[in-house]
């Protein structure tokens, strides 16, 4: 790609697509990898057609790469050759009628409301860092935010008066969360504390050891720390614990559109990955229905 069109379509991702660093970074080295095929090919930017484009899948099928990732990549180009045609490089959209391999739909994984509640409870809340993790884990399991999300929030995203957070998600859409009685202790717990720690002009809610804003990397690794204490062998990370979120909700009968609210999807088939039913909950309602139970 060159290097006036990479720096500008990723200007277009970040500015007009309102993309995340890390999802930027991947579309540029999706389309870097298809333009090497497309110069391979002796073709121009202009020259792309629907031929070309099925010759690149094909070239990645023989790769035996995975439908995620081949997925991806469709996913990749479609922004890119919208992005080339809304800029007049293209004349067409090759990628109209191409479909993307269909994805095996996976349940998510999540943990028990039993495993959840042993893992909230090692944090003791003894010193700062203690009620820091306490409050930052009763926010990511009883709001489904999304640790990014989390790290990003300022002090005045959290209204204690009326139990709520101000989230701002995907694409800066903000969506109002309530905030559980649980999460309100730990929060009102933490605050006395995080006045003590905070340097001057700093805004985030979630404050690391220096007094500035805490990392999403701090997050995952005080995460592990405390799956270890809990004895919860499971692999777990921050979405693991929205995903328990959505799952728990449903379990207990929320309906689909409340909690796609609370998570900030933008479309509901997204929040139905979570009407699985966790083998827990079939064995309860198994043994409370079958007659030879």
């Amino acid at each position: 790609m060159k290097p006036k069109l990479a720096d500008n379509f990723g200007v277009y991702l970040r500015q007009e697509k309102n993309l995340s660093a890390l999802t930027v970074k991947s579309y540029l080295s999706d389309i870097r990898d298809f333009l090497q095929f497309l110069s391979s090919q002796k073709r121009h930017v202009s020259e792309i057609d629907y031929p070309v484009v099925r010759g690149y899948l094909a070239a990645l099928q023989r790769k035996s790469l995975a439908r995620s990732t081949l997925a991806r990549r469709v996913a990749s180009l479609r922004v890119f050759f919208h992005y080339l045609y809304l800029k007049g490089n293209l004349t067409n959209f090759p990628l109209m009628s191409l479909r993307a391999p269909k994805l095996e739909k996976r349940i998510p994984s999540f943990l028990e409301e039993d495993e959840v509640a042993r893992l909230l409870e090692s944090a003791e809340r003894k010193n700062f860092s203690g009620l820091r993790d306490r409050a930052a884990l009763e926010l990511l399991y009883g709001t489904g935010m999304r640790v990014a999300e989390l790290v990003n929030l300022d002090l005045e995203n959290v209204d204690l008066r009326e139990e709520i957070v101000k989230i701002k998600g995907k694409r800066d859409k903000e969506r109002i969360v309530p905030l559980g009685r649980w999460a309100m202790d730990a929060l009102t717990q933490y605050l006395e504390e995080r006045e003590r720690k905070i340097q001057q002009g700093v805004k985030a809610l979630f404050l690391n050891k220096s007094g500035t804003r805490l990392s999403d990397r701090a997050v995952r690794k005080r995460l592990s720390k405390y799956l270890e204490l809990a004895g919860i062998s499971k692999s777990a990370s921050p979405h693991t614990l929205r995903h328990s979120f959505a799952t728990h909700l449903i379990n207990r009968g929320a309906d689909l559109r409340s909690v796609q609210e609370l998570l900030g999807h933008e479309r509901i088939s997204t929040t139905q990955i979570y009407t699985h039913i966790s083998p827990k909950r079939l064995k309860e309602v198994y043994e409370k229905a079958h007659p030879r139970a």
